[in-house]
């Protein structure tokens, strides 16, 4: 158990069961963390303040550094201790949600703004791995399978649509010629390109935090935010300081309201913590993980309750798929996770699996990323609803609000103008719904 959230945890709640998911997680497992950053202690003052250590808070605070803020970055746990340090490490282009809300609510030529930018993110997240010499085992290659007849031409028909609209290339396989790809009995479709890719996204978030410190961010672990008074400067509260800032971001999407319930409630209605999980096999042979997938991409079905997994650059398989809409975890899941790895790859089926954990996402009704801004000043400043698709836009997210806050926002307000809803149901509803709502998904999944 990380340290910081040993008197943070409650008896039960999403709370305990994040924190019991990560401890046989092979992210932890093969990175030498650094020791802890001390919590704050007393007032301080700052350009800006910054409540998240994962992917987004980390980037922020780089690029506001870069434009010359003096940056405090407050984090309840570790660094990349929620979906950051966890997550299938796939760097995707586009969104969750696809283009749909884009184009409905924006138009087309907005619409095109935001696609462009997430081939922009794919860019940063690589122009940060290279400027601050990040080694987190980052390979390109993308591959979209499809496991039904149905599935095939919806894949096929969202790979046409997207070329003619985005001009994004994918290479299509079909029937046999899809064990070019993917040596594997389920997949009736593959679509394959290169700008998307994979990484170990612990070592990545490390590395943002190694980066920022370098620049001058202060990082503080063991840090929650308990209480935030807005003003022309808000006030962050924390058990043993404070900290007065010109600006806020709020950056620990699901984990927000876990830490500091009254720091933002009308947030938390927006997004529903996701619970995923993946198992990593035992170290494979090189050849055999060749056969398997010979561009070692990192592969996703198209299905509403998708399987995603790539190897790790030890030669593992890190396989991901089931979610839960409830906190507690799934029954049996390291043998239901294998069963389904087995049932991708049965070549697999008497490798031993050595670790599996899993963790909470932050999922948007619509799946679009969730940014804006809060208060009367207009200078508390919120990313969230990145819905499985974190990797690479919260490095523009964090470059977006650093923008902003220097007096350019008309890319942040191309987000920021979506229209987002809370989840129905409110607090003691929302949870059974969604999950009826996942049965439902789960059985057109399986009826192909």
């Amino acid at each position: 158990m990380t340290d910081p959230l040993r008197h943070l945890l409650a008896p039960g709640g999403l709370l305990k069961s994040d924190t019991l998911l990560n401890q046989s997680s092979y992210y932890e497992a093969s990175v030498q963390r650094p020791p802890a950053q001390p919590p704050l202690q007393g007032a301080v003052q700052a350009d800006v303040a910054v409540v998240g250590a994962g992917f987004a808070g980390l980037s922020a605070a780089i690029e506001l550094r870069k434009r010359g803020h003096s940056v405090v970055v407050l984090e309840a746990a570790s660094v990349g201790f929620g979906a950051s340090g966890r997550n299938g490490g796939q760097a995707i282009v586009g969104y969750a949600s696809g283009q749909g809300p884009f184009e409905e609510q924006l138009g087309q030529a907005d619409a095109r703004r935001a696609w462009d930018m997430s081939l922009q993110a794919i860019d940063l997240l690589d122009a940060n791995i290279a400027q601050y010499g990040i080694a987190c085992d980052r390979v390109n290659g993308y591959l979209y399978v499809a496991d039904s007849k149905a599935k095939a031409r919806a894949l096929l028909a969202d790979m046409e649509d997207t070329e003619r609209r985005y001009g994004f290339h994918t290479e299509v396989a079909t029937g046999a010629d899809v064990a070019r790809h993917i040596a594997s009995p389920l997949y009736h479709a593959a679509a394959y390109e290169t700008r998307s890719g994979h990484l170990h996204p612990l070592k990545y978030a490390l590395g943002l935090a190694r980066a920022a410190q370098s620049l001058g961010v202060v990082l503080h672990e063991g840090t929650p935010v308990v209480g935030l008074q807005h003003g022309t400067k808000a006030t962050l509260t924390t058990p043993q300081g404070t900290v007065q800032a010109a600006q806020v971001v709020l950056a620990g999407n699901c984990m927000l309201p876990e830490f500091g319930p009254q720091v933002a409630p009308a947030l938390a209605p927006r997004v529903m913590p996701v619970g995923t999980y993946i198992i990593g096999t035992a170290p494979l042979p090189p050849e055999l993980c060749a056969r398997l997938i010979p561009s070692n991409a990192a592969v996703c079905d198209n299905n509403f309750v998708l399987d995603y997994f790539r190897f790790s650059a030890d030669h593992r398989l890190l396989f991901g798929g089931r979610v839960s809409y409830t906190t507690k975890t799934p029954a049996r899941l390291k043998e239901i996770m294998r069963q389904r790895m087995v049932q991708v790859f049965p070549q697999l089926k008497d490798v031993a699996v050595e670790f599996v954990w899993g963790g909470f996402v932050d999922i948007s009704m619509n799946r679009a990323p969730d940014f804006g801004r809060l208060g009367a000043g207009n200078n508390v400043y919120y990313l969230q609803g990145f819905s499985g698709h974190g990797v690479a836009l919260t490095g523009l997210a964090g470059q977006l609000v650093a923008e902003t806050i220097a007096g350019h926002s008309e890319r942040f307000d191309v987000f920021a103008r979506l229209k987002h809803h809370p989840f129905p149901g409110g607090p003691l509803l929302r949870t059974p719904s969604l999950a009826l709502g996942m049965l439902w998904h789960r059985l057109k999944d399986a009826l192909g």
